[in-house]
């Protein structure tokens, strides 16, 4: 079981970066059990999208840019769209790569101490340039899912510590509501969890673990396990930052001190370890993903090693610490990246649905009705949450 574990577990870890705990902790502060519904239709979402980018990559053996530029007949087309998507997904990710590696920062905060957090990005970007530097896809694939694994345990039992109330938790899953000013939590929520870089992510890295087409139930049971797995620990987070309501509470470490009286300091530690693997796996997973985005905008068919393939995870990384270690503060990239994920959402959306329903390109493993009805609700929300998105930056909403 251990020897198929594939790409599946770098997209779960990739979508419970540091931005998802916060969201996740801050939907369970303040609504409690009653967002829960969210996490699991974004589950299933995720779920959904991501199975498509699987088979897409597995059959075509193209990443999925590749493919949208291969069936795009009009140049002028395929330029605006791939200059969208190259541009939303490499600037994109360098802004969010800094609240990746200061995720990391908060979670080695709580485990050893702020006394030298003015080195901590140093650590953290380090670490992660060894790991991609040396590594090749079989390594990260491993790291990851000692990570991951590291990751779900430590938010699992600080969840079970809070002892939830069972049947809130099935109400809050099952019976949705809105509660009065919680749409832009669910709107972070549901952003946090489909992330459109992992549907380039994943049909890139499908191909490079799997090159037969009878390897697609295994991959697609990979990617159901996995992405099961990360929304069972975002789930755990908001159940444990329910258990604990406190207008004072604004993020996940301050969650943790609050559960000190009750837990002893093991809670800190248990919350400061999650933090950091959720921190770690993201900054490796982040400008990874904007590599292989260039690599099939441009066509550079390049692998691990290629100095251009290392290049743009390079600048990436390095514009993150960069930011982080001398207080650049990176906000009007982060408004360009809001913006930019707003628009790329539903746009990836509605071309990943397209090009799995052509003929040309997947033959008889074509999206089927079902497939198709989950991929219009879908692009309906995410067009949805885009438009939220972009109201929210503008002070619209």
């Amino acid at each position: 079981m251990f020897r198929k574990i594939g790409p599946g577990a770098l997209i779960a870890a990739a979508f419970i970066g540091p931005g998802t705990v916060t969201a996740c902790t801050l939907a369970g502060v303040g609504f409690g059990y009653t967002l829960l519904w969210t996490m699991l239709l974004s589950i299933i979402a995720t779920m959904v999208l991501q199975e498509m980018s699987v088979r897409l990559g597995i059959i075509t053996q193209k990443g999925l840019a590749e493919v949208i530029k291969q069936e795009l007949s009009s140049s002028w087309i395929r330029y605006m769209v791939i200059g969208i998507i190259l541009s939303a997904i490499v600037i994109g990710n360098a802004a969010y790569e800094a609240g990746n590696i200061g995720g990391a920062v908060l979670g080695m905060e709580a485990i050893f101490g702020p006394g030298f957090s003015s080195y901590y990005p140093f650590i953290i970007g380090g670490l992660a340039f060894v790991l991609l530097f040396l590594g090749n896809y079989k390594t990260l694939e491993k790291v990851f899912v000692l990570l991951v694994a590291l990751m779900s345990l430590s938010f699992v039992v600080t969840a079970i510590l809070t002892k939830p109330d069972m049947p809130e938790i099935l109400k809050g899953l099952f019976v949705p509501g809105i509660p009065h000013e919680s749409i832009l939590t669910v709107i972070a929520l549901v952003g946090t969890t489909i992330v459109p870089y992992n549907l380039f992510l994943h049909a890139s890295l499908v191909n490079e673990k799997w090159k037969s087409k009878n390897d697609l139930g295994t991959a697609k049971k990979d990617t159901f396990i996995s992405i099961a797995l990360g929304g069972t620990v975002s789930i755990c987070i908001v159940i444990a930052a329910a258990a604990f309501s406190n207008e004072n509470v604004q993020s996940v470490m301050d969650l943790a001190r609050g559960l000190e009286p009750l837990y002893g300091k093991s809670a800190r530690y248990f919350m400061g370890i999650g933090l950091f693997a959720a921190g770690i796996t993201s900054a490796i997973t982040a400008p990874l993903a904007a590599a292989y985005v260039a690599n099939s905008c441009f066509g550079w068919k390049a692998n691990f090693k290629d100095y251009r393939f290392r290049a743009v995870w390079m600048i990436i990384m390095a514009l993150a610490v960069f930011s982080l270690s001398f207080d650049i503060n990176p906000i009007e990239i982060i408004r360009f990246a809001q913006i930019a994920n707003g628009v790329l959402l539903p746009l990836v959306a509605i071309f990943l649905v397209w090009v799995v329903n052509r003929t040309t390109v997947m033959g008889k493993y074509k999206n089927n009705m079902f497939q198709n009805g989950m991929g219009i609700i879908i692009i309906l929300l995410t067009l949805l949450l885009g438009i939220k998105s972009i109201a929210k930056v503008f002070g619209l909403f």
